[in-house]
């Protein structure tokens, strides 16, 4: 278990340190206020960021913009993981999830090539941006 934090902190960690001073992450991905008051502090790790610039450094753009956008959301799940009340755990985890799946999305309509995917990645900015604004809606209730 102790193994699973670590690794999780090191993967959040670009996104967990912008999001404890309340900025949006890159690509504007940020809980809700509710689901950041929840979820209280988290634990700095700015010192877990080791070799992160040697695995990027030999990635193209396209990877780099995947990989930009995969990260984003972790630090805003595991922040939301860190709510006690699953209810609204699971919705700030989601809405953090769904804001990566359309950071994902955009990299393909800016960089894919086949129209299918393109399709594809436009049905999930719709589909994810309703349901965001939905679990939004939920949080702001669960809190009240």
């Amino acid at each position: 278990m102790r193994k699973i934090l670590i690794a999780a902190a090191i993967v959040a960690f670009p996104l967990t340190a912008q999001a404890q001073e309340g900025h949006a992450m890159p690509g504007g991905i940020m809980l809700p206020k509710a689901c950041e008051a929840a979820a209280g502090s988290t634990m700095d790790m700015s010192g877990m960021m080791g070799g992160m610039d040697a695995m990027m450094s030999g990635m193209d753009e396209a990877q780099k913009a995947n990989h930009e956008a995969m990260m984003q959301m972790h630090g805003p799940m595991m922040k939301a993981a860190m709510i006690k009340d699953p209810d609204l755990a699971f919705n700030c985890g989601m809405i953090a999830h769904h804001q990566g799946a359309i950071a994902m999305s955009e990299v393909e309509l800016k960089m894919g090539k086949d129209e299918a995917s393109r399709k594809m990645a436009q049905m999930i900015i719709n589909a994810q941006k309703k349901e965001i604004e939905e679990m939004t809606a939920r949080v702001e209730l669960l809190v009240k």
